[in-house]
Formats: C-alpha cells, sequence, structure tokens
C-alpha cells in the first residue's frame, strides 16, 4: 500500500456544527482538536509506506483513531464502528458526517507497521511535542518514576503441560509450512498424544506414569529435532520460530543421563529470566515481588509531577518480568533526553536507586536522583557505637584509608563484581587491629585485621551524601511527591487496562503502553483544561489522626 498525502485541514463545517449542538461544552476529542490540532502528521508515517500501490488510509487519523481506541479500551471493530457513527470521533478526526470510515482491519495493519518500522515510540513523542509548543509541558521540570506488573496473554501450564504443548505448537507449524516432509516423520501415535491441546485432567495419573509420560514427550522432541536437523531435511523448516521455542525448551527442561531423557530437577533448571513458560507466548517470564507472583512482563512509567502545569505521562518502558528496576533508570533517562525532556529532579523509589546511577544521572544529564539509598546492612551501621565507613578517611590519591584510631591501610586493591561494578578491597595490618583499644566497635573477628569494601571514589562520596541528605527534612518533602505516581499506575491499571496485555510479545505489549500512556495523557489534559481539582492521596481515618510533629 503507498501513502496517501491528505493535509489536515479544518473540520467540515456541517461536522463542526452538529458536534457543537450536541455537545455545548465540547468533550475530550473535540478538545484534544480544538487546543492541540491533528497532533500527527502523514509524513511522519512516510517511511511505513511504499512509493507505489493501493492508496492506504491517512496515518494521521489512524494514529489519532489509534490512541481513541486505548483511551476507551475499545475492540479495532468497536473503533472501527466509532469512527463511522459517532460525531465527536467525526470532529477529531475532521470527517464529513457521511463518512463510511475504514474496515478494522486496518487498526492491526497500522500497528504491524509501527513495530515493523519501529515508530511507535512517535505515538507518545508526538503528542509532548504539541504540549511542549503549548506551554503545557516544562523542560526541566520535575518527574517521578515507578513500575508496575503486568500479566501476559497466556495460560498457566505446569512442566508436563508445557513440554506436551511445545510440541504440539512445533507440529502444527510444521504442518503449516511442510505437511507432506511432517507426515512422513510422524509416528501415527502422535496424533493420539498431539492432536489436541494438552490440559491437566488430560494427564496420566500417579507418580511413575506422569514421569513416563515426561520421558516419552522428550524423546519425542528429540526425535523430531533430529529429523530436522538431517541433511535432507528441508533448511527453513529449523528456522520456525515454534522449532526454535522447542529446541529452547528442551535444553531448558531436559536432561539426557546415562542414555535416558529424564525432566531436570528444579534446582537444574535455569534462572527465572530466561526459563520459557508457554510456546505459545515465549517472552512472557515468571516473576516475583514481595507477595505478588506473576508472569509476563513489567512497565516503568514517568510522569511529570510540577503542581503549576497537568501531570503527563514523559516515558513508558516494558521489559520482561524479573528486570529489575534499578537498571532501568539509564534507559529511561536516555529516552527522556533524547526527547529533550530531562527533568532536574527525578524522584523515585529505594528500587531505582544504586551508587552508579545516582553519579550517572547528575554526570550525563544533570539530574539530581531523589529517592531513599539502601541502608547499610553491616552491624557496623546499626550498632550506634560501631564504626562504619563514615568514620574512615579516604585518601583517593595515596590510596590510603585511616581508621577511626590513626591507624593507616596497608593494602589497596581493585577488582570487578561479577556484574562488572568496580570495587575497592583495602586492608589494615594484623598486628595493629589485634592491639587496637577500640577494635570491638570495628570488627567482630576473632583473629585478622579489618576489612573494608569500597566503590570508587565518585560512586563513594555520592553514597555518603545521599544517605546523609535523606535524614533531613528537606528530603521528606522532596521525596513526598513520590507518592503521586502510585495513582498514575492505579488509574491505568483500573480505566485503561494497563496491567493486562492485549497481544503477545515484548514489542507488541510495548506499543499498548505506548498508546495507553498517550490516551492517559489526552484524558489528562482534557481535565487540566476543565479545572477538574486532581484527587488526592486516600488515607484511613485513624492513619489521619497520626501527629504530625
Amino acid at each position: 500500500m503507498s501513502l496517501r498525502i491528505e493535509s489536515a485541514g479544518p473540520v467540515p463545517e456541517e461536522t463542526a456544527r452538529v458536534a457543537r449542538a450536541a455537545f455545548p461544552k465540547g468533550n475530550i476529542y473535540m478538545q484534544m482538536r480544538d487546543v492541540l490540532g491533528v497532533i500527527y502528521g502523514d509524513e511522519t508515517f512516510s517511511p511505513l509506506f511504499a512509493a507505489r500501490g493501493r492508496p492506504a488510509e491517512c496515518p494521521w487519523r489512524l494514529a489519532l483513531v489509534t490512541i481513541m481506541q486505548f483511551s476507551e479500551g475499545l475492540s479495532d471493530r468497536q473503533a472501527a464502528e466509532a469512527v463511522r457513527a459517532r460525531i465527536d470521533w467525526k470532529y477529531a478526526l475532521g470527517l464529513a458526517l457521511d463518512d463510511s470510515g475504514f474496515h478494522y482491519s486496518v487498526l492491526c495493519e497500522f500497528r504491524a507497521r509501527l513495530l515493523d518500522g519501529s515508530l511507535d515510540h512517535l505515538l507518545l513523542e508526538a503528542l509532548l511535542t504539541a504540549c511542549r509548543t503549548h506551554g503545557l509541558l516544562r523542560r526541566r521540570g520535575r518527574q517521578r518514576t515507578d513500575s508496575t506488573h503486568v500479566l501476559g496473554v497466556l495460560r498457566l501450564l505446569n512442566r508436563l503441560e508445557q513440554v506436551a504443548e511445545t510440541m504440539r505448537a512445533a507440529l502444527d507449524a510444521l504442518a503449516d509450512a511442510a505437511p507432506d516432509w511432517l507426515l512422513a516423520h510422524t509416528p501415527p501415535e502422535w496424533f493420539e498424544r498431539y492432536g489436541r491441546r494438552v490440559e491437566e485432567y488430560r494427564l496420566p495419573q500417579g507418580r511413575e506414569a506422569r514421569e513416563a509420560f515426561a520421558r516419552q514427550v522428550g524423546e519425542d522432541g528429540i526425535r523430531l529435532l533430529t529429523d530436522l536437523t538431517a541433511p535432507e531435511a528441508p533448511p527453513p523448516l529449523r528456522d520456525l520460530p515454534a522449532v526454535e521455542v522447542l529446541r529452547r525448551t528442551w535444553v531448558q527442561r531436559y536432561l539426557v543421563w546415562e542414555g535416558q531423557v529424564r525432566l531436570r530437577e528444579p534446582k537444574d533448571q535455569p534462572p527465572a529470566a530466561e526459563q520459557i513458560v508457554s510456546p505459545h507466548e515465549d517472552e512472557a517470564r515468571y516473576a516475583t515481588k514481595r507477595a505478588t507472583s506473576w508472569v509476563g512482563y513489567k512497565v516503568h512509567v514517568t510522569e511529570t509531577c510540577d503542581d503549576d502545569l497537568p501531570h503527563l505521562i514523559t516515558d513508558v518502558g516494558t521489559t520482561i518480568a524479573p528486570a529489575s528496576d534499578v537498571d532501568q533508570l539509564v534507559p529511561i533517562q536516555e529516552r527522556l533526553a533524547s526527547r529533550q525532556l530531562p527533568p532536574a529532579e527525578h524522584v523515585v523509589d529505594t528500587g531505582y536507586m544504586r551508587t552508579s546511577n545516582l553519579v550517572a544521572s547528575q554526570r550525563e544529564h544533570q539530574i539530581d536522583l531523589v529517592g531513599p539509598m539502601y541502608d547499610d546492612r553491616q552491624w557496623q551501621a546499626k550498632d550506634p557505637d560501631g564504626f562504619d565507613l563514615a568514620h574512615f578517611q579516604i585518601d583517593w590519591e595515596a590510596r590510603i584509608v585511616t581508621c577511626p584510631n590513626g591507624q593507616r591501610s596497608t593494602g589497596w586493591s581493585e577488582s570487578r563484581t561479577a556484574r562488572q561494578r568496580s570495587q575497592i578491597h583495602v586492608q589494615f595490618a594484623p598486628a595493629a587491629c589485634a592491639a587496637c583499644p577500640v577494635r570491638a566497635h570495628c570488627t567482630r573477628a576473632k583473629a585478622g585485621p579489618r576489612h573494608l569494601t569500597l566503590r570508587p571514589q565518585a560512586e563513594h562520596e555520592a553514597l555518603l551524601a545521599a544517605r546523609q541528605r535523606q535524614t533531613t527534612a528537606a528530603f521528606k518533602t522532596q521525596y513526598a511527591a513520590r507518592a503521586g505516581i502510585e495513582g498514575t499506575l492505579s488509574q491505568g491499571v483500573r480505566a485503561f487496562g494497563l496491567r493486562q496485555s492485549r497481544y503477545r510479545g515484548l514489542a507488541k505489549t510495548h506499543l499498548q503502553h505506548v498508546a495507553t500512556a498517550t490516551a492517559m495523557n489526552i484524558v489528562r489534559l482534557a481535565d487540566w483544561l476543565n479545572q477538574v481539582p486532581r484527587a488526592i492521596t486516600r488515607r484511613s481515618r485513624f492513619a489521619a489522626l497520626a501527629p504530625t510533629g
């Protein structure tokens, strides 16, 4: 399909007249059109379309329809019907009242083109650009970030269900790609074993019967993979996604021991971040956070929180479920900087805080990272009389550390952790530590000197400064702004379906989150323009009685 450039002119007079009569005070879509214009331009999406072929629907309209669709949680069919029948949608899209709209499949194709061209981020960025143009977004303001879990579109499977379903999915893919080849390599019993969806109630009962079934499925999978790697097998079959999932699953779940195939013990399986949990959603992962366990993904939401402007979402990042929050801060700030929206103050919780993030935020983007640092778990920090790191004087140039008793270190060496983080090891003289009168405040070791583990100078100093700052009243006032992001996540989950994936795969789920964030911004802009007051953080009646002094 080729791109049909159609400039976004004014709303047709008849459409405007009827819409104003139906909505005297306007609604969110009419206000969006009146204040921000059409937001998107066809030229933005030109790389997604060919130069020749049947003209496509105007991309700027499809982008707007996608945002309005997600603002109301509509399916593609419902959104296409809204384009055809709803006056407020026609007003926002600049369509005549008798415009018949388009087939609902166009929306699915448009999302696929966005993903193929890696332009899904434009849905949010174009809106933010329009808001900045109209003075609704500040470049160096205050922003906050938090994350929540996202449930994948899949059925939870136990180990037997998973391996059998993986085998069935591979056979279905091969039957579609090369039915003749598969029929020649399929034993008759496979049709009974894998011809229907594998479910718990159909599995053998009893431990021995289940172990035998697991071995049988493992042997079947190895046989199929062996046939696929034979020289006479069609090479394209080996590259089918379902076959690759079968191969990876068998490596993760099975072990050949003394010529016998058996399921791996739980301790022999790879980490959760690598384990495939379903052949039908191979990017979803299992994760747990405190009392919550889920299979799917995680979304990180960043929003502005300046009191004199609307609170708008400026970034969303989607990751696999077990990905740690602390590793996402640098990518979040890099994306904000690329959009010319770096905050002056970035408020986050402890999950995003570590010394390297403190240093990188200030050095790379001049961002003041505000959040509580993790506690020092050494006993010296918990004991009021103990000598923690803050009691030692460090001469970084001379590479010497002086203890509270005046003794100087005798050893200084550098190394890297398993995660490739730099650390410094400091050692004191054994004889000096043994004779020290305050040894009991420094170490509980029965013999040997005190050892210190330091971070590089910039990180060490940033850590001490952050721990000192979080004890002040000013920090508590700054950090109080973080509570508002919980309301944003709640709004996304309850009103916009943020926690449930609509599509399969990490890329499609991220596209959903980008469209959802943009839709939330549209609703928030309408509330701001209509002077709807923000909700306040709820507190129980008992908690409200707590003294504030």
